[in-house]
């Protein structure tokens, strides 16, 4: 079995120069991978990319900082995009405090509508949360048939264990820098059949290569991790991995 890469952005400008080798490079060594949308455009893109390859699969959605372009009319191009069997997810969706493109009560209002989306597609949904850890959890508790994976999960030990029943952790490069006590800790204690690994590509880019453009098959550097945090090996890490991808975005 090989590793998922469960978030990346392969349709971002820093591949148009050697994309169909980075993606000829995720056919040799992932099982697959999932791109994500974070725009109306980008999601387009991601579709494209999925009915192009077996191995890609799809999300679709509005970032919290791009969320102005939401409307009626956009909300009906995602419904429409979301029908499509390689679309697994809507996402990433959720709210970003920190760069306050939008007051929070119009992200608040724009996520809930996208929730209302997925449970209409019945897809998971992935979760965008910057700073607004408190208010994200309050609002998936509304909507209790939801399921998905929180991006990159950025929160605390305690809040894991609230979210970890109905949603997967997605972990990521940050995984393996010095400074990363927090998700080391939420890696030891949460379960691995409640995380999955991402890269979030090309950003976030793990150890050896930070600084670097990141890209799919790094997701090995954070198998690798985790299994040092966990003291299991490699192979269990990367089977349990993959297989919660699976279920995840119901794949399989």
């Amino acid at each position: 079995m090989k590793l998922v890469d469960t978030h990346c952005h392969l349709d971002n400008e820093k591949f148009d120069e050697d994309r169909l080798e980075v993606i000829e490079r995720i056919k040799e060594n992932l099982e697959f991978c999932v791109n994500i949308g974070y725009d109306l455009a980008s999601s387009k893109k991601s579709l494209e990319l999925a009915k192009e390859y077996d191995f890609i699969y799809a999300v679709i959605g509005i970032h919290p900082i791009d969320i102005a372009e939401y409307d009626e009319e956009v909300e009906k191009e995602l419904e429409l995009l979301g029908k499509n069997p390689k679309v697994v997810a809507i996402g990433e969706i959720g709210l970003d405090y920190h760069w306050m493109t939008e007051p929070k009560e119009v992200q608040q209002e724009r996520f809930k509508k996208q929730l209302e989306l997925a449970e209409r597609l019945n897809k998971p949904v992935v979760i965008h949360t910057r700073d607004a850890m408190e208010d994200t959890v309050n609002i998936l508790k509304e909507y209790p048939n939801i399921t998905g994976v929180i991006h990159c999960y950025p929160g605390s030990l305690e809040t894991a264990k609230q979210l970890v029943d109905r949603f997967y952790l997605g972990i990521g490069g940050t995984l393996t820098f010095k400074n990363s006590k927090k998700a080391v800790e939420v890696v030891k204690d949460i379960p691995l059949d409640r995380i999955v690994i991402e890269t979030d590509c090309p950003y976030l880019t793990p150890e050896p290569f930070r600084g670097k453009r990141n890209e799919p098959i790094y997701v090995e550097y954070v198998a690798k991790k985790i299994a040092e945090i966990k003291e299991i090996s490699v192979e269990d890490v990367t089977k349990i991995t993959t297989e919660n991808a699976k279920k995840l975005y119901r794949i399989g």
